[in-house]
């Protein structure tokens, strides 16, 4: 029988369940181009409207990743692990966590993604490093895997590049929010990967494309479901996105704040704790720890005595990098000419933020992009960033505006004071770590 797309995409438009065979021939047109970027995005709209069922997202999940390459890691002497986020505003824990586990005895081959919508990307952060590669040939990554135990890159092109080409399409076409097309994009690349273990960073609130509890923990259990339905070990935590994680968000200004970390500076509470708790979780789940809670101690201990910092910065040379990242980061990353205070109209204590707003105002100083191929600015965003829970005034403004122009300062300004409601008590600080799956 011919296949045609358009029965694919009609289908599921009228909420009819699609087959194996059906997701299969409709992700190999993805992969050849014989699908059209009008045919994929209706699809990821009736993905989006009509849902899937747990054996259409596995099926969709498995094709993906059979879209490409799968690589296989035999010999290592220690288990290969990854962890991946759900994107938020100013989320740099994978820049922190994958040389902790590496530290730890860990192989970690992660796959990172770039920005979608609001939030930022991994892939995105790192370029700002100058000559850091992120799309290396396999032999590369395998080799830096092997000799340093962990590798951040991006997709290759032979790992799943139908998620690769659909993953571009959905960031333009206001498709983020899916649970089957998140976790299939998500466990597709895992999978090609060739992991053994995965934790999952679930965000929930207002920077999160999950912003409610019921949501993200809808998400955390498919994602959980299907990777182990498909041989993957998997747990997730659902963690708070309803401010900024960490001080920073825009690109040079995160790798700057986790090489902080890195270097032993205790940095802001939150992301300290998520990342410890990511790290504790990964672990003890691939073995490496008898529970979560030493798992936790064994990744302070790598932060505390530099091992963590090493790898990183082994890391980092090995795929392009400079040498001296760590000890002379503000001599390579990237500056913006502009740095500027903005400050609340009136002074108080910071009772809500909507963290997409934050997002949003990196995006329009030109941190993000607004169409899929757009160039980004790496030295734009925010610093300085004030949490819940803290005041504000004349001494302690909402944020410094790193900026490459004055009109994308004032855009941002306009973005933070709509973002930040101030009061006159002080509200109490909100949890970070919020639930389990798994």
């Amino acid at each position: 029988m011919t296949f045609l797309p358009q029965e694919v995409i009609r289908k599921k438009r009228d909420g009819i369940a699609l087959d194996a065979d059906e997701i299969a021939a409709f992700v190999r047109g993805i992969t050849d181009g014989s699908i059209g970027e009008g045919q994929a995005a209706a699809f990821a709209m009736a993905v989006y409207f009509r849902g899937m069922a747990k054996h259409e997202t596995v099926a969709l999940t498995l094709a993906m990743r059979d879209s490409g390459r799968t690589l296989r890691w035999e010999g290592l002497p220690g288990p290969v692990v990854d962890k991946h986020s759900t994107g938020g505003v100013g989320d740099k824990v994978s820049l922190v966590l994958a040389p902790v586990l590496a530290a730890c005895g860990a192989f970690v081959p992660m796959l990172s993604g770039r920005g979608l919508g609001h939030t930022g990307g991994t892939l995105d952060k790192l370029e700002s490093i100058p000559g850091y590669t992120t799309r290396p040939d396999i032999g590369r990554l395998q080799r830096t895997v092997r000799s340093v135990g962990c590798a951040v890159i991006g997709q290759t092109d032979d790992l799943a590049p139908a998620d690769r080409r659909l993953y571009a399409i959905r960031d333009v076409t206001a498709t983020v929010e899916s649970i089957p097309l998140i976790t299939a994009s998500i466990l597709s690349k895992k999978l090609a990967a060739g992991l053994g273990t995965l934790v999952m960073d679930v965000k929930v609130g207002t920077g999160a494309f999950m912003s409610t509890s019921e949501e993200a923990r809808a998400l955390a259990e498919s994602l959980v479901e299907v990777a182990n339905g498909a041989g993957l070990s998997c747990r997730a935590l659902l963690t708070g996105m309803s401010q900024c994680l960490g001080r920073a968000a825009g690109n040079a200004l995160e790798v700057a704040e986790a090489i902080a970390m890195l270097r032993g500076e205790h940095g802001d509470r939150r992301l300290r704790e998520v990342t410890l708790a990511l790290c504790g979780e990964a672990l003890a789940l691939a073995g490496l720890a008898s529970d979560a809670e030493e798992g936790i101690a064994r990744a302070e201990a790598a932060l505390a005595s530099g091992a963590a910092a090493e790898r990183f910065a082994r890391m980092v040379q090995e795929l392009g990098g400079p040498s001296d990242l760590l000890e002379a980061w503000e001599r390579h990353l990237p500056r913006a000419p502009l740095v500027h205070p903005v400050h609340p109209r009136t002074p108080g204590w910071v009772q809500a933020i909507d963290a997409r707003a934050l997002g949003l105002a990196v995006v329009e100083l030109g941190g993000g992009r607004r169409r899929a191929g757009d160039g980004i600015d790496h030295a734009v965003g925010l610093t300085d960033i004030r949490a819940v829970g803290e005041r504000t005034g004349p001494e302690a403004p909402l944020a410094y505006v790193h900026a490459r122009d004055e009109s994308g300062l004032a855009a941002a300004e306009k973005r933070l004071l709509a973002a930040y409601v101030i009061g006159e008590e002080a509200s109490a600080a909100e949890a970070v770590v919020l639930g389990r799956v798994g």
